[in-house]
């Protein structure tokens, strides 16, 4: 039987995916303490493990989109997510420090390339008019699944080892690959189950250039609005990955929360993310529909990156305990609105190098977030005060604000008009 909705389906595998990396991704920091005990490696080194992932998913994150603007997504994810679930297997198996540093820094290159390879399915098989709220489920399943994370993988601790614990979410992967694999098609005309009508009102209206060469990396780099775009997404990254690492630091040494007020006020951000990442979307979607693609995403993209600002210097700045935690939250989830128009302007101005662009934009982030715990921990061990870090991840979402008023998110001839034609099949 024919379905008209099948592109549906693939939202929801794409979304699954983005769960599953946050799954692995911060199933370590979980299990950390019984390793650092277990490998007896240090504080610090364990943050170098960290750090391996993240340096290893921004260096090989452009290599690998690039292959698959060659050659599709089906096969390309498949490898992604086998390799990292293998990986992620054998950080179990590592008896020393060093084995689980190149462990660690193996799996990071796995992973790399998984969400601009999202970026791309949805390139093929979203309607442009859809692209916003699409991108926005597919963060606030991400999100979800990392603040479910920590209860999981405890969960699971209570029965197993922690090196059988990374057995099991390895496992979690390879089903993912093997299903995605069986089933998915890397254009809708290709797969079985999607009717002639779908797949016409897909391709009218996806905003896809129906021929153009794959120009590669240097091709992305010469596009217009690239650059913003990026830094933009440096400040998203680097104040994410406060929020990941130190955040509980914080709280603990500058505002003296313990236990049950701790907990709560660590995971806030990305409970609130989830909510933000729908809304973002929508909102996108809607102002889009209404006022044209260059308005629906920068006046989302300019608005949340200044709300930020406010929130996070009132956080820092306030002397109440609970405020602050809770304005700092506010400040992260208003961040995250930024990424439906972010993801769904890549996809814009990446045409048929959409892995590719949106892996360059992803990859900047991504070096963002590698210096973000690392100059944190600097200005704190330097100046002895909580407050300066903070106030550098305001500065950087402030210049992301400004970076919003010179983006350009569509600059093809061609899919501009089947823009206008999808936003017009939309009004009537």
């Amino acid at each position: 039987m024919f379905s008209r909705h099948v592109r549906y389906r693939v939202v929801l595998f794409a979304v699954t995916l983005a769960g599953v990396t946050y799954l692995d991704r911060i199933a370590i920091g979980v299990l950390a303490p019984s390793i650092m005990r277990d490998l007896r490696i240090s504080q610090l080194q364990m943050g170098f493990v960290f750090a391996a992932f993240t340096l290893a998913y921004s260096l090989f994150e452009i290599p690998t989109a690039w292959w698959a603007d060659r050659i599709g997504s089906r096969r390309v994810l498949t490898r992604i997510v086998l390799w990292w679930s293998a990986f992620t297997m054998l950080t179990g198996a590592a008896i020393s420090y060093p084995i689980l540093l190149v462990t660690r820094f193996l799996f990071g290159v796995g992973e790399a390339g998984a969400w601009p390879n999202a970026a791309r399915v949805f390139s093929r098989w979203v309607p442009a008019q859809e692209r916003g709220r699409v991108q926005g489920v597919f963060f606030a399943g991400a999100h979800i699944a990392g603040g479910l994370t920590p209860a999981i993988v405890a969960w699971i601790a209570l029965f197993l080892p922690w090196r059988f614990v990374f057995v099991v979410l390895g496992c979690v992967g390879l089903v993912w690959a093997f299903s995605w694999y069986r089933w998915f098609r890397d254009e809708p005309r290709e797969h079985p189950a999607v009717s002639a009508e779908e797949v016409e009102y897909i391709e009218a209206t996806r905003a896809l250039p129906p021929h153009e060469s794959h120009g590669g990396w240097l091709a992305v780099l010469r596009t217009p609005s690239v650059a913003p775009l990026c830094i933009q997404y440096v400040a998203n990254c680097y104040g994410a990955y406060f929020f990941m690492t130190w955040l509980p630091t914080y709280l603990v040494k500058a505002r003296s929360m313990q236990a049950i007020e701790l907990a709560i006020f660590s995971g806030l951000p990305l409970a609130l993310s989830a909510i933000a990442d729908i809304v973002g979307g929508v909102a996108t979607d809607a102002l889009t529909r209404r006022f044209g693609s260059r308005f629906g995403a920068c006046s989302v993209g300019f608005v949340a990156y200044v709300l930020a600002t406010a929130a996070m210097l009132t956080g820092t700045m306030t002397d109440n305990p609970r405020l602050a935690g809770t304005m700092i939250a506010v400040a992260g989830a208003f961040s995250m609105l930024v990424l439906a128009p972010s993801w769904s302007t890549a996809i814009a101005l990446g045409g048929r190098n959409t892995a590719t662009l949106s892996a360059t934009m992803n990859s900047a982030g991504q070096l963002g977030a590698f210096f973000s715990p690392i100059i944190l921990a600097a200005l704190v061990q330097r100046f002895g005060d909580w407050r300066l870090p903070l106030h550098v991840v305001s500065a950087l979402y402030f210049i992301g604000a400004l970076c919003w008023l010179v983006i350009q998110p569509s600059r093809r001839e061609s899919g501009d008009n089947q823009v206008e034609m999808a936003e017009r099949v939309v009004a009537l």
